[in-house]
């Protein structure tokens, strides 16, 4: 069976992603540069040029998969009907500072300014802005959701910062970042 060009570019494109993404988690963003993500992926060293203009763009490329990625599990938790809409906005805030614990420099990424069209990172962005909403405005109402929804990814993202930076300690604050979450629904709950 033959391949078509555009699934062979299609394929490549997504070993490149893929290598990328596991320089990133076990090196950083300085771990990753073309040369490394086309070695590991097993392409000559011209294709990653073909793909990306340049490593900033391949790590927004990264940024932008992760929301997708983020936007997905937001659909899963709003068709979960066995679910109870406090519980789901919890599990909603977890999802994002789950990104920050497994997966910390992405995490990163997926809050630094995007290189290439900002039109693009907002619409992913975006995506999960409204998911996230709708989440929220199950708990506090439609009237309410935007301003609560603001306060409650600022403190997920705070949380998280916290968390990567070790000053979220045990021994410091005596709580966890699943119990400052379900502090945060409850303080919001109608």
């Amino acid at each position: 069976m033959m391949v078509s060009r555009a699934e062979s570019a299609a394929a490549t494109r997504a070993a490149l992603i893929e290598s990328a993404l596991e320089l990133l988690n076990s090196g950083g963003p300085e771990a990753v540069t073309l040369r490394a993500v086309g070695a590991r992926a097993g392409v000559s060293r011209g294709a990653p040029y073909g793909h990306f203009k340049d490593k900033e763009h391949l790590l927004t490329q990264l940024a932008l998969d992760a929301w997708g990625e983020v936007t997905l599990a937001l659909d899963r938790l709003i068709a979960d009907t066995e679910v109870d809409p406090a519980t789901r906005l919890e599990q909603a805030l977890l999802t994002l500072i789950t990104i920050g614990r497994e997966r910390p420099h992405l995490y990163i990424l997926m809050f630094a300014p995007p290189a290439g069209d900002p039109a693009v990172a907002a619409q992913a962005v975006g995506a999960s802005q409204d998911r996230f909403l709708a989440i929220v405005a199950s708990v506090v109402g439609d009237q309410d959701a935007r301003r609560y929804g603001a306060l409650l990814l600022s403190s997920a993202q705070g949380i998280a910062n916290m968390e990567l930076s070790g000053h979220l300690g045990q021994e410091k604050w005596n709580t966890t970042g699943e119990e400052l979450v379900a502090t945060l629904v409850q303080a919001v709950q109608r």
